[in-house]
């Protein structure tokens, strides 16, 4: 449905987007996942035809949005962060405005319109002026603006920014619904927004594509690094030797245990290898006696923080060569 190919995109010396690639298929929702001034703004500013990229392409069904803007942008409906809305308005007349620039057909115009205020329980609210609306309603109205010419192809820039919770969660619900009938692509630096949401999540760090995949892959991805905390009574040098002649240990600190006499070890083992019954018998009959064993594994929340924090290193070791 959607192919974005080496995307570069420049503001000066600045680069927001930096050879991203990437596929979308159709019937999905999609998630930009990233810290703030990542890219996910450009980008989806770039695949909506609101800016010129300054390398690479964008396909949405077929269609070149250099090439074919006006075709490929039939096929899209957008909410920006800020919807685009006519305050002195009323809902009905402003999503009636909204249908006639989305070329509706006139005789079919107010019934889409009456469909999508039903659907998104706006029927009470039609006959309002938009600037008398609460927050979660004006991103109602703008979710119906962007729906209204039934497009193929969803963007939503933030769509739950501002909202409480209540009405985040009405608003993840709204979303959801949309699967299969529309291909859903949304952005957030939220991570909870993002997985309660999406089939697939792409993580973009410094205008890269830092990790896709669903939220099960990513955390597959990521097992290898699952750790065992482990709180003993014994000394470090001890420990050191012990843990070295362990094969399936492939990685371990020592600190202060918080207790009298305890150390904490930190542990990974090899191919994430559940090891805490053998790590119990060689401890314990080395005299030194396990107070506590956890294993903790990476949450996505961890992974995403990993993934970007890396990426944001890297940038600093190449502006210091």
């Amino acid at each position: 449905m959607i192919q974005v190919k080496e995307l570069v995109k420049r503001y000066g010396g600045h680069v927001a987007v930096d050879d991203l690639t990437f596929t979308v298929e159709q019937g999905k929702i999609y998630g930009f996942l990233g810290p703030n001034g990542a890219g996910k703004t450009t980008t989806m500013n770039v695949m909506t035809g609101y800016i010129a990229a300054d390398g690479g392409s964008v396909v949405i069904d077929g269609h070149d949005i250099l090439k074919e803007p006006l075709k490929a942008k039939a096929c899209m409906g957008y909410l920006p962060e800020v919807p685009p809305l006519y305050p002195d308005m009323t809902v009905r007349e402003f999503l009636l405005f909204a249908a006639e620039l989305k070329k509706v057909p006139k005789t079919e115009r107010k019934e889409r319109v009456n469909e999508l205020m039903e659907r998104l329980d706006l029927v009470e609210m039609k006959n309002r002026l938009i600037k008398n609306l609460s927050k979660g309603y004006r991103q109602r109205v703008g979710l119906a603006q962007a729906l209204v010419g039934n497009p193929k192809v969803l963007i939503l820039d933030e769509p739950m920014v501002g909202l409480d919770p209540k009405q985040i969660i009405e608003m993840r619900d709204l979303i959801r619904g949309l699967a299969g009938e529309h291909t859903v692509i949304l952005s957030s630096h939220i991570l909870s927004e993002i997985s309660a949401v999406c089939d697939h999540i792409m993580i973009i760090s410094r205008g890269k594509l830092a990790a896709s995949g669903s939220p099960d892959e990513l955390q597959k991805m990521m097992q290898g690094t699952a750790q065992l905390l482990v709180t003993v009574i014994g000394e470090r040098e001890q420990a050191c030797s012990l843990l070295e002649q362990m094969e399936q240990v492939t990685e371990f600190s020592i600190e202060d245990g918080g207790e009298e006499g305890s150390i904490l070890i930190r542990l990974s083992a090899r191919d994430d290898a559940d090891i805490r019954k053998e790590l119990s018998v060689a401890l314990s009959g080395a005299g030194m006696p396990v107070l506590s064993m956890n294993r903790s594994e990476k949450s996505l929340e961890d992974i995403f923080l990993e993934l970007t924090e890396s990426e944001e290193e890297e940038e600093t070791d190449e502006s210091n060569l």
